[in-house]
């Protein structure tokens, strides 16, 4: 395993001073894999205040050192280094009741998740790998350390990182491991939801449709207005899959764009509350782009999700039922009211909406072509979409005369004209429409 020089330097530092130290966790696992770690993380015998000592002349990140972590400031970053330790039990699902620090690097990597994160490496002593997590990794298996029921119950996230971490480098998990992930996943109602949604936003990029089927217990325990979906027949001519099918298939059609992602994933959450049946036997679901509208804004301020995330996500499900038309001034409108990013996102999720029905009957797709061709043509000719691309504004109509809710009025009505191509956006023409008004 070859090291940066920053790294070596400080494993270098603590073995002259008499203190074992090795590279640890996800930086091996990911040399062991053929790629480059984004950061190292070292681990040593040195207790806190000996490698603050050691380290002295460095600049340094004390915020761990109560949990024996001390940071180094170096030219990649900071290099964490924490004592050899091991944990208490973990009464509430997430801290140790008290930590222990150990001589022996094993002890710590016995309290580590899972087999492919317990393996430690130092240019002097080489692997340590008590736990077998390269043969695990050589054979593309993700195994707890130890009792999985063990490591899930100390701490519920292990189980959305197991997910994590088994899309992201396609492990399968042993048959102990992923019964337990997925009969402990409602521990993770205990989890403070900044850190569900910080391990969702990095697993929600990766996961294909085959990846949500597999672990829709998790997922569910991660957000519960899923799991009404799973298994839900539609009962429509045009939907083959239950309704949590096509919403996986529909997550996997869309980019790894984290609006997208999030939208794919809650866009017919609100089919649940209004599913009906007619005369017939066949299923409805009218008004169900609001209500999941509705939904997703409430998981998602649960979730404490960024707002600008949040809204956008919202904008698209809302939408999602309303085609965007391949006309050419009902689209300038429509992405005029939505903005650039949003419309072209919602195209994308439009697309694999109804990509994602898996009937095998074809569905007219070649609508989409043509409204990417409109969205160049428009995005090409700079059309105006919004008040703000008038060549006039309020102040211009305000030395014509007009005053209060009549500005936004006229301003309304001039964008009107301007995107039904009665009107050429120039100044000389709006202002001699906005006074022909003024005196009707």
């Amino acid at each position: 395993m070859i090291l940066p020089p920053a790294v070596e330097e400080c494993l270098s530092r603590l073995e002259e001073a008499g203190f074992a130290a090795y590279a640890v966790g996800g930086c091996v696992r990911d040399a062991c894999l053929g790629l480059s770690p984004k950061d190292y993380d070292l681990c040593s015998a040195a207790l806190p205040e000996q490698t603050e000592a050691l380290f002295a002349h460095h600049r340094l990140v004390l915020a761990g050192k109560k949990h024996g972590t001390v940071g180094v400031v170096t030219d990649i970053g900071v290099v964490e280094i924490t004592t050899f330790r091991s944990d208490g039990s973990y009464r509430d699902n997430r801290h140790p009741d008290w930590v222990r620090f150990e001589p022996e690097v094993e002890s710590d990597l016995a309290r580590r998740d899972f087999t492919v994160n317990a393996m430690a490496y130092s240019p002097k002593r080489g692997f340590a790998d008590p736990f077998g997590g390269r043969e695990d990794l050589a054979r593309k298996i993700l195994r707890a350390v130890g009792d999985p029921q063990k490591r899930f119950r100390e701490d519920s996230l292990r189980i959305l990182r197991g997910v994590r971490f088994a899309v992201r480098y396609g492990l399968t998990p042993e048959p102990e491991t992923e019964n337990a992930m997925k009969e402990l996943a409602p521990l993770m109602d205990n989890l403070a939801r900044e850190r569900v949604f910080d391990e969702l936003c990095e697993l929600l990029p990766l996961v294909t449709a085959d990846d949500l089927s597999r672990f829709s217990p998790v997922l569910a325990a991660a957000i519960p207005e899923l799991g009404p979906l799973i298994g839900f027949d539609q009962h429509s001519p045009h939907h083959a899959y239950d309704l949590y099918t096509h919403v996986a298939h529909v997550v996997e059609g869309v980019p790894g764009d984290p609006a997208l992602r999030w939208a794919a994933l809650l866009h017919d959450v609100g089919k649940i509350p209004t599913f009906t049946r007619d005369a017939t036997g066949r299923g409805h679901f009218y008004g169900h782009a609001k209500a999941g509208a509705e939904l997703a804004d409430g998981i998602l301020h649960r979730l404490k999700s960024p707002t600008a995330l949040r809204e956008q996500v919202v904008t698209l499900i809302a939408n999602h039922m309303t085609r965007l038309e391949p006309n050419k001034k009902t689209l300038r409108r429509q992405i005029g009211r939505l903005g650039w990013d949003t419309a072209e996102k919602l195209l994308v999720l439009q697309e694999a909406d109804m990509s994602s029905k898996g009937t095998g009957i074809p569905e007219d797709m070649e609508q989409f072509s043509r409204l990417r061709e409109l969205f160049a043509e428009i995005r090409a000719e700079k059309d105006c979409l919004s008040l703000k691309d008038l060549a006039v504004n309020g102040n211009d109509l305000i030395a014509l005369g007009y005053s209060g809710k009549a500005i936004g009025t006229c301003l309304s009505y001039l964008l009107e004209q301007v995107q039904d191509e009665r009107l050429p956006n120039t100044r000389e023409a709006l202002l001699n429409a906005a006074q022909i008004q003024s005196e009707g």
